[in-house]
């Protein structure tokens, strides 16, 4: 019996899933020129605080001197009830692994957030889906407090089916399965 529950328990910690922000996976020989262009977020795993709710675009861009930039709109609600398409910009800082940035954001109007947050990308195949990570406080145990993630397709029309399956494993693997909700794109930012 003793040979049982110990066999129980070895089975019970290969199965435990690691949820340490330092042993999260990356996309391997990301290549950010491949990356760039736009994305639109078809679920969001949101961060504490105002943030982005849909009609998410994101366009990545490389600069000349080979640095990350990017421009993202998407339809904010204020002082309780007012809605508007609002304006992030992002600079990108360069890391020793190339799916991993330093994001320095800001909105266009100080009622948004700014800050100084990750940004990995933990998978892409550059022509139809991207998963994205952030982590902006880790746990004394290693594990995120506050985390926020996208999930992004190169088509407003959603992820392909083909997709769906890689997708839903990297959210099981960045431990926030389930956590996720859907972005909608109505066309409250269309330009008229």
């Amino acid at each position: 019996m003793l040979q049982y529950a110990v066999a129980l328990c070895v089975l019970a910690l290969c199965w435990a899933q690691d949820c340490q922000v330092a042993n999260i996976q990356v996309m391997q020989n990301f290549d950010k020129t491949r990356y760039a262009g736009t994305w639109y977020a078809m679920a969001k795993k949101d961060p504490e605080g105002l943030f982005l709710i849909d009609n998410i675009v994101a366009n990545f861009v490389i600069q000349e001197d080979g640095n990350m930039t990017a421009k993202a709109e998407g339809r904010v609600i204020i002082l309780n009830n007012w809605e508007l398409c609002a304006n992030m910009f992002a600079t990108f800082e360069n890391t020793p692994d190339p799916a991993k940035f330093r994001m320095n954001y800001w909105g266009v109007a100080s009622y948004l957030q700014t800050g100084n947050d990750d940004h990995w990308v933990i998978d892409t195949d550059y022509d139809n889906y991207a998963v994205h990570y952030s982590c902006r406080n880790v746990d004394i145990d290693g594990t995120c407090l506050d985390s926020y993630s996208f999930i992004f397709s190169r088509h407003l029309t959603g992820l392909r089916s083909e997709d769906r399956a890689i997708v839903q494993q990297k959210k099981t693997e960045i431990c926030l399965n389930n956590k996720y909700r859907r972005v909608d794109h109505t066309g409250f930012c269309n330009s008229s």
